[in-house]
């Protein structure tokens, strides 16, 4: 089950080896940041409601052996706690799963840990090392704080979907959980830079990430365009605010393929390629010319494309260097030869779902590499084994389950 970049020889311990990660997170955001941290060595403490989890579990169908898909995709690496924070044996026992904890991570709405009394004030007094990580739709402060969230409400509000679809036509989600990914993702990049500096200082601190400042930084030249212009850019469906042409075309057998000409020598050996002078109508010569004039440029080569099947466009313009290429369903991926070379689609036995295939790592680190060390857990699968660490007797996690504590 683990994942090692050849030819590296034999590696160092994983570099969050040793940290402790108690995991509050539920659906998709927290889960892929914490999945990450697991992915390099975290001993990853996900603790769920007894009886019915994180809310993902029911996510389906599709369920392999009872178990979502959507929860499989995200939850690798991690230990199932069945706790129930909303009785006081619970929260005690949560306290002393914090104390010896170097991260929390949640994602509730914004002041719900304060009210259980577990805010970051109270765990942080008991733990000063600790470093607490709130994910939210909307973060911490700000009139909008309590606003409920998903990931599509946020690629709305956040101005992704206002980039997205065609021109005049009507807003488009991205089809993958961009706004719970990358809240995720700037999660744990939060927690490392946290752990680096309490490596310095000793002290822990608060993490507040928003899923709205996630997408608004990844707004990037889109907010530049406005800001010099004033003008809101136009939803242009797969083509490019400031780079012409650098879009799908559709070819002779119906097949949509990518062509990003990102400077002029580019263009130029587009045109070669495609037997054609455009490169020399002064209209079309530089990349500025291009975009002022790309709604005569564009029905040119939309027609030009029309003329061959999409493999004989990718072979040649592959062998002159022009960047294309097909788009793929997920069928295609995962046959894909330089997928499957870079180790991510990665076979897993699971106890329930039996052996399944998720998404590998994306960074290879050649020292010090990730693995996927666990499969994605059953709910509470780890209940008895987290309580006998911390010294609770079999009997009293008996009691504790009987009276709904676990």
């Amino acid at each position: 089950m683990e994942t090692r970049p050849p030819g590296h020889g034999v590696p160092a311990p994983p570099p969050l080896e040793g940290t402790r990660v108690v995991d509050l997170t539920r659906f998709m955001a927290g889960p892929f940041g914490t999945a990450m941290l697991g992915d390099y060595g975290a001993d990853v403490l996900k603790i769920e409601p007894p009886g019915e989890g994180d809310g993902a579990r029911a996510w389906g169908p599709p369920f392999a052996g009872g178990e979502s898909i959507y929860f499989l995709s995200v939850n690798r690496n991690k230990r199932s706690l069945t706790l129930n924070l909303r009785h006081p044996e619970g929260v005690a026992l949560f306290l002393k799963l914090v104390d010896r904890a170097d991260v929390l991570v949640e994602n509730f709405t914004p002041g719900t840990m304060t009210r259980l009394g577990i805010g970051d004030d109270v765990l942080r007094r008991r733990n000063p090392r600790l470093i607490y990580c709130a994910i939210s739709g909307f973060g911490q402060t700000g009139p909008d704080r309590n606003r409920p969230a998903f990931d599509l409400i946020l690629q709305g509000v956040g101005g992704v979907m206002g980039t997205t679809g065609e021109e005049g036509g009507a807003p488009v989600r991205v089809g993958v959980p961009i706004a719970d990914i990358a809240g995720g993702m700037y999660a744990a990049y939060a927690i490392v830079l946290a752990l680096l500096a309490r490596g310095r200082t000793g002290a822990g601190q608060s993490l507040d990430v928003s899923m709205l400042d996630a997408q608004i930084s990844w707004l990037s030249y889109y907010l530049g365009l406005y800001l010099a212009s004033g003008e809101i850019p136009p939803r242009r469906g797969s083509a490019h605010a400031t780079v012409v042409p650098y879009q799908a075309f559709a070819c002779a057998d119906g097949r949509y393929i990518t062509l990003g000409t990102g400077t002029d020598r580019l263009f130029r050996q587009f045109c070669e390629v495609a037997g054609v002078s455009l490169a020399d109508d002064p209209r079309f010569g530089t990349n500025a010319d291009r975009i002022v004039h790309r709604d005569e440029l564009i029905p040119r080569l939309t027609t030009l494309f029309r003329t061959r099947p999409a493999e004989e466009w990718l072979e040649a313009l592959a062998a002159a260097g022009v960047p294309s290429g097909p788009i793929a369903t997920v069928d295609q991926i995962v046959k894909d030869p330089q997928v499957r070379a870079r180790e991510m689609l990665v076979e897993i036995d699971h106890p329930s779902a039996g052996r399944i295939t998720i998404p590998g790592l994306p960074v290879k680190c050649s020292a010090t590499p990730g693995a996927i060390r666990r499969p994605p857990p059953r709910l509470g699968e780890h209940t008895v084994e987290t309580l006998t660490d911390l010294g609770v007797p079999a009997e009293e996690i008996r009691r504790l389950r009987r009276e709904g504590v676990i």
